[in-house]
């Protein structure tokens, strides 16, 4: 039962990284664009990852009560909405929030991931299983780049947050079917 529980965490997050390494090159490109300073560019990214830091805790405390599938759905179904906002944005105020909410989301991926890693394999198999999910996650991720950079260069690069989007959507709803 576990191992069918693992496919299924695969397959969710293996969506998760193909949209967000489909955006990511072209959001850093795109947040450049919008900022005017290496100062405004750090800042940004610092508050991405102070906001993942801060979260953390109180992630750690709603474990115990929640199933960690929430946190991976509520990562995924945020990043969907966040990412059709993303086109829109226009000052660097904008950049700001939304840096903060990606890093709230990015620290409930990892937080609800590491935990059904941690349920879902067990004993001597562990190391295999965990090996497993890390090469099709980064297949994902790698094909996701190189797809990425075709669609921006053959559609806009509007198109790569929207194709995102439709991606996580996608994953909450692969980790809300799977059966706890």
């Amino acid at each position: 039962m576990k191992q069918n529980h693992l496919k299924w965490l695969i397959l969710s997050q293996s969506s998760v990284f193909f949209a967000g390494s489909l955006i990511f090159p072209f959001y850093i490109l795109f947040i450049k664009n919008i900022g005017s300073s290496y100062t405004q560019f750090g800042l940004s990214y610092g508050l991405f990852g102070l906001s993942g830091a801060l979260i953390h805790p109180l992630l750690g405390r709603l474990s115990a009560r929640l199933d960690p599938r929430w946190f991976l759905m509520a990562n995924s179904w945020g990043m969907a909405l966040l990412l059709l906002t993303l086109p829109h944005i226009t000052g660097v105020q904008q950049v700001y929030v939304v840096q903060v909410l990606l890093g709230l989301f990015g620290a409930m991926q990892k937080h609800g991931e590491k935990i059904l890693i941690a349920d879902y394999t067990d004993g001597g198999e562990r190391g295999k299983k965990v090996g497993s999910y890390h090469f099709w996650t980064a297949v994902f991720s790698a094909a996701a780049i190189i797809i990425g950079g075709f669609l921006a260069d053959f559609f806009t690069v509007y198109i790569i947050f929207y194709a995102s989007s439709v991606l996580f959507f996608i994953s909450g709803l692969m980790m809300l079917k799977k059966t706890g």
